[in-house]
């Protein structure tokens, strides 16, 4: 299965970034709250990043902060369309079915019983 992490990353601000394995790169969400928030929480799509980061703790290259792993495991794609990606998560702290969905131009993730 592939695998997920989800970083906290204190640059330019503090938030979270949900980054799902995909081939050679990970795609990746800029979570605007902590993901084990009750509800949707803001997501804002990222360039992918480098696989480097399932295993990565410590500072980011340019002066652009540091990442902590927050939570980690293997996901499943259940569904995805352009406007809504349907995945399973295996973590420590996320475990089960999550949505991430783009509505009036604006991505949210969350638990999808939310």
């Amino acid at each position: 299965m592939p695998r997920f992490v989800v970083l906290t990353h204190d640059h330019p601000f503090p938030h979270w970034d949900l980054m799902l394995e995909a081939g050679e790169a990970l795609r990746t969400w800029r979570l605007l709250q902590a993901p084990d928030s009750r509800g949707k929480v803001d997501a804002e799509p990222l360039p992918d990043h480098r696989l480097h980061y399932l295993d990565y703790e410590g500072p980011v290259s340019g002066g652009r902060g540091e990442v902590k792993q927050w939570d980690r495991g293997v996901y499943a794609l259940l569904d995805e369309s352009p406007a809504r990606i349907d995945i399973r998560l295996q973590g420590e702290m996320l475990a089960g079915r999550y949505v991430l969905q783009l509505h009036d131009q604006r991505w949210s993730f969350g638990s999808a019983d939310d």
